[in-house]
């Protein structure tokens, strides 16, 4: 296999991780960490036994790919860079900080034919993956992602931070314009909500009913969802999943029987298997599972819910 060359920029918490990931996979030659500290870079850098650098654009003909793993204020300015040299790019999420600059850096991909792929994690546990053929129209979904606070995503309120994972899924299995919007929230814990409930009403005529925290005691992370011959639910943290569809035959006068089907899966390593996802279609010119186009769509829903939750908080 060829291998691509690759380098991750930002060796914080999450980009140390993506370093090891490229590092192990047979398909990915590490050429280089970058962090704008140079003890945090060097110390990865010597980890993986690659070039540790404090500033991206010496990778100017020197990488085919990179991962950016930088505050999110940073996003627009380092992933404009790499997809007007050529580089092609996983981003972590929330795309940017703003919906003009996603929909410069998507044009910016399309016009220079780069892979460009968001970093919405949850598209790969193998609970969503197992959905595939099974989510037909969705009437009704219910979401909670709860967290314990944790200063490495307080740089975004709790919607960009948490819930946008949710609702890059949820726009995914509707695939219907948003209709409506209605948000509550407050802060706990830091200046910036911390704890939101959302309801998303779609022009398809579903209804999604989603709520994050990161004010918790406890780690929670659950969808579920109708549709008209079902019922699935999923746990994300857990990697189970459980369907329940209408069957042959009556349980009760004019009440269908029900089918039950539980799956747990392997735990397995969800990064991973977005980097090799990432590099694939990179190599073989595919569309990236979670494209820019992607991410656009989830930063558009989320800001509107942030302006929502931004005049509740001032008429109140």
């Amino acid at each position: 296999m060829h291998k691509l060359r690759t380098a991750v920029i930002g060796t914080g918490y999450l980009g140390r991780f993506h370093a090891q990931k490229y590092a192990a996979l047979p398909g990915s030659e590490l050429v280089a960490v970058c962090d704008t500290s140079a003890d945090a870079a060097c110390k990865v850098a010597s980890e993986l036994g690659t070039e540790g650098l404090t500033d991206y654009r010496q990778l100017a003909g020197r990488v085919d790919a990179v991962s950016i793993v930088v505050p999110t204020q940073q996003h627009y300015t380092v992933a404009k860079w790499f997809l007007e040299n050529g580089i092609h790019v996983l981003l972590e999420k929330p795309i940017t900080v703003t919906v003009e600059e996603a929909r410069e850096l998507v044009a910016l991909a399309g016009q220079h034919e780069k892979t460009f792929q968001i970093g919405h994690l949850e598209r790969f546990n193998p609970a969503i993956l197992a959905l595939d053929d099974v989510i037909t129209e969705p009437q009704f979904i219910e979401s909670h992602r709860l967290a314990p606070f944790n200063p490495r995503g307080a740089d975004v309120n709790v919607v960009l931070d948490l819930m946008i994972h949710d609702i890059d899924i949820i726009l995914d299995m509707v695939r219907s314009p948003v209709r409506q919007i209605d948000a509550s929230g407050v802060a706990v814990l830091s200046s910036d909500i911390d704890i939101a409930n959302v309801r998303i009403q779609f022009e398809s005529g579903c209804v999604a009913n989603v709520t994050a925290s990161r004010a918790s005691v406890k780690m929670e992370r659950k969808m579920r969802l109708f549709q008209h011959d079902s019922y699935i639910a999923i746990d994300f943290q857990n990697k189970q999943l459980e369907i329940y569809r209408k069957g042959e035959g009556e349980q009760h006068p004019g009440v269908p029987a029900i089918e039950s089907k539980q799956q747990t899966f392997e735990q397995g390593d969800a990064l991973m298997s977005e980097i090799s996802s990432f590099l694939d279609a990179v190599r073989n010119d595919k569309p990236p599972v979670v494209s820019g186009e992607d991410g656009l769509r989830a930063l558009e829903t989320a800001l509107a819910i942030s302006d929502k939750l931004i005049k509740e908080e001032s008429v109140s």
